[in-house]
Parts: C-alpha cells; structure tokens; sequence
C-alpha cells in the first residue's frame, strides 16, 4: 500500500512537472514569437522600380492581380478581405492596399513596394506577416511595375489594415522557428529575374510556377501548409515521385479545367486552393506550367 502511493506521488509530480515545463515552453515560444515579429529585416542594397502608368502595363497589372493571387487575400476593390477565420482563434485578413482611406500603401515610395513584393517587409524594415512574398520575389521588374501601376490607378475605396490572429500553438511553432515567414525563407540577395522570352515554354513554365511556393513549396515537394488552419490538408507534391499528382493530368487542358472547376481529374472537389486566381490564368500560362512541372518527372509533353 505504501509502495502504491509512493508511485502515484512521484507519478503526481512528474505530471506536475512535465505542465510546468510545458507551461514555460508556450510562454517562451509566445515571447519568442512577438520578438520575431517586431524583428528588422536587414536587406541589401535592393533598386526601386520607376512607377509606370501606360495602358499595357496597368492591363498587365490587372491579370497579375486577378490571377496571382491578390485578389484573393486583399479583395476585387484592393480594399482587403478576411480570408481564414476558422472560429477557434486564426483569423486573417489582407489590408487594404489600394487608393483610399485607410489605405496601408498611401505613403509608399517606389521602393517600399520593391520590400513588401519581393522581400516580405514593410516600410519599417519589418516582417509582414502572412504576405507570400517567396511567391513573388522572382517577378520581373516589368512585372512588379505593371502590378504597382494596377493597383494604384485602382478606384478609391474604404478599407483597413492586415488581421494577423494566431491561436497559441501557431504563435508558439512561429516563434521556435517551425513555422517561418517570407522575409525568413527568401534569399534576399538574389537580383530580379530576368525577363523570358514568350517562346520559351519551360522556363515561362518555371517563371509561373513561382506563384505555387507559398504552399506547395520552394522545392513544390508539397507538405503542410504554413499558417494554415490545423483542418487543412497537405499541399500535394507537383515534382516527380511517390504521391505526386501531375501523373493524374493527362494534358494541359485537364490541368486547366482544374484550375475553372476547383475539381481534380477524377471529379472529387479539392479542399484548398486560391481557384479565385487560378480561374484567371490565361491558356499560355496554364499550358506553359503544366509542361514545366510535366518536365520535372522527366515527361515533357509536345
């Protein structure tokens, strides 16, 4: 009998003390956490891109919004959008980014796009938080100014600021360094892309796919999702190998049809993808990504 309640009080403290270390580890990742957030984001010497206000560049502007992303996270006006808010404490929200009160890009200079476009940082040399800028950072200066030139030119509109909520356990895996932002996977002392020529499919192909990081990877192995609520499923693998799903699309049009249903080949709806953007990829970039990540399992359609 002795011996029993000896075990059950060493086994009480042992439990008492694995709570309070528990209870230690989240109030150091929660610290951690707005530590990482407040952080300065040293950036090399990086060039603005001249402000441009031509016809072709705004249209060009206009299908990188719709199709990029963009409008799914700051909205069709640019005035933000509430897109996770899962009821258990995550929510976000993009802000509002075009012309107008409130807007968070008023006082923006050429150069302050350049950091929070391609480098995930915002005027005060901080992270901003939940922006995929690694889905960015390789648009060309043509690109980057034809964006800018869009939203600028954007009707005025009432909006507000970012909506970064993260429950608990996100604030905790952020701030051990789990879950990562933009301005901490990028390599930020690469100079802009190139511009690629039309006529070449592959690397127009790879240049598109670049919209494909913030989820699927920088690699497009796929995995968990960063930020995303616990419910969501893993972002399937695009590269050849095991669990890959480009085996599953016979050709460019099956892929796209995809991308305009929400649906995969075998008719079963996909839980999440931005198919608000997606549904807005024009033929050649559809057929041009489709061969590129074709082309990573070594089946290169003609």
């Amino acid at each position: 009998m002795t011996r029993a309640r000896n075990w059950l009080r060493r086994a009480g403290i042992a439990v008492a003390v694995l709570l309070i270390l528990v209870a230690i580890a989240l109030f150091a990742g929660a610290q951690m956490s707005e530590h990482r957030r407040q952080r300065l984001v040293e950036l090399p010497s990086i060039q603005a891109v001249a402000y441009r206000t031509d016809a072709a560049s705004v249209a060009r502007g206009q299908y990188l919004f719709a199709s990029r992303g963009c409008v799914d996270c700051h909205g069709e006006k640019g005035n933000g959008r509430m897109f996770v808010d899962d009821g258990k404490g995550l929510r976000i929200a993009g802000p509002h980014i075009a012309p107008g009160p409130g807007s968070v890009t008023a006082a923006y200079a050429p150069i302050d796009w350049v950091r929070a476009i391609r480098h995930g940082v915002n005027r005060d040399g901080r992270p901003l938080m939940v922006m995929p800028s690694e889905d960015y950072n390789r648009f060309t200066d043509d690109d980057l100014a034809s964006l800018v030139a869009y939203i600028r030119q954007m009707p005025p509109a009432e909006g507000g600021p970012a909506v970064v909520d993260f429950p608990l356990p996100v604030r905790v895996a952020y701030g051990f360094g789990v879950m990562k932002d933009a301005a901490a996977k990028i390599d930020h002392s690469l100079p802009p892309q190139m511009p690629v020529p039309d006529s070449d499919m592959l690397a127009r192909g790879a240049y598109v796919a670049n919209m494909c990081q913030g989820c699927h990877g920088a690699k497009l192995q796929g995995g968990k999702i960063p930020g995303g609520p616990p419910d969501w499923p893993a972002a399937p693998r695009l590269t050849s190998g095991e669990g890959s799903v480009m085996p599953n699309y016979a050709s460019a049009e099956d892929f796209g049809r995809m991308f305009k249903t929400g649906r995969r080949a075998d008719g079963s709806a996909i839980q999440v993808m931005p198919f608000g953007s997606l549904s807005q990829m024009n033929d050649k970039d559809v057929h041009d990504l489709y061969a590129y990540l074709r082309s990573l399992a070594g089946k290169v359609p003609g």
